[in-house]
């Protein structure tokens, strides 16, 4: 039995040279020039990279371990009763989500400090973090949640965070409010 695969590419090939024996190669004698990178502005960034070690979170003491179904909620200074009200009802405006559900801490610390730094970079305001329950876990222990809910305090540019609405995850995610970027 023939590899009918085979000679139809084969066919095609030969089709194609076929119709490109006319063709004559572009001939070109500059190289693309690529445009110098603009440097970064100073200000919160650059005092926020300064600040970061190799990890972007501190694990200096162990969290306390939440619960499977615990709500959690952190309000920091500055934030009005009025806009946390709204993030813990859900009506605010998502704009970006990380999903680290079954990811190992090796893997979702770094990719929630990328995270919040692009959302920040990029003027992003709410998003959502889903870090799942911990039913699947060792012992079914939430050991991410309790993780984010250390690593996001810690944060510099979170503002608060809360546990999403049923509709969004309810205790298996949380609503994260991030500062504004302030500009020169």
């Amino acid at each position: 039995m023939a590899d009918k695969t085979g000679d139809e590419e084969k066919d095609e090939f030969a089709l194609f040279r076929k119709e490109m024996r006319d063709a004559t190669p572009i001939q070109h004698d500059s190289l693309l020039q690529s445009k110098p990178k603009p440097q970064p502005k100073a200000g919160l960034l650059r005092s926020l990279e300064d600040e970061r070690s190799a990890q972007a979170f501190s694990d200096m003491f162990a969290p306390e371990t939440v619960g499977n179904e615990e709500y959690l909620e952190y309000q920091g200074q500055g934030i009005q009763h009025r806009q946390f009200a709204k993030l813990r009802a859900g009506k605010v405006h998502l704009e970006a989500e990380l999903d680290l559900h079954g990811m190992t801490l090796v893997k979702a610390e770094p990719a929630l400090g990328a995270f919040l730094e692009t959302c920040h970079q990029q003027n992003i305001r709410c998003v959502r973090v889903i870090h799942g329950k911990g039913w699947g876990s060792k012992d079914n222990k939430p050991v991410l949640k309790s993780k984010l809910n250390h690593w996001l305090r810690q944060s510099p540019l979170v503002l608060a965070f809360c546990s999403a609405t049923i509709g969004d995850g309810g205790t298996g995610a949380l609503y994260v409010l991030l500062r504004r970027q302030f500009t020169d």
